[in-house]
């Protein structure tokens, strides 16, 4: 398992050319399936601003940097919706608090959410049903 805030910063590189797309700025959420669904890039050579990659480009994601396939393009026809979960509050879906969102833990690999960590505990990653700009919304135990 890797955490959010170890990948924010982190060098986005192709797989073959080994070229710079960008860093990692942020990571955007598909809270209801429970995986991460694109990396916010800021940053590189060849433009100004941010751009998104879809997580299904990334072919892995280590301490030093984040490879993706060669040639990724990362620009996405449309910017996906994005709330940034980190620092987010949390709401289980019967209206209880459960704190504020610290880190979260996410497997590499799949890019799917394993535990969210938050200032009254862990959360598992299935228990997430939505993000948004007021909260976190988990599944009431």
């Amino acid at each position: 398992m890797m955490l959010f805030s170890g990948t924010k910063g982190l060098p986005v590189v192709t797989a073959d050319e080994a070229a710079e797309l960008g860093t990692v700025e942020a990571l955007a959420v598909e809270a209801p399936l429970g995986l991460i669904g694109h990396l916010r890039l800021s940053g590189g050579p060849a433009r100004r601003g941010r751009a998104w990659l879809p997580w299904s480009l990334v072919r892995a994601v280590g301490p030093d940097a984040v490879i993706v396939r060669s040639a990724a393009e990362p620009v996405v026809s449309r910017e996906p919706d994005h709330h940034e979960l980190l620092g987010s509050r949390v709401l289980t879906d019967r209206g209880d608090e459960h704190g504020t969102v610290k880190d979260v833990a996410f497997d590499p690999a799949t890019g799917r959410i394993g535990t969210v960590h938050t200032t009254q505990g862990n959360v598992s990653g299935h228990r997430l049903l939505g993000l948004g700009d007021y909260a976190l919304v988990i599944r009431a135990e």
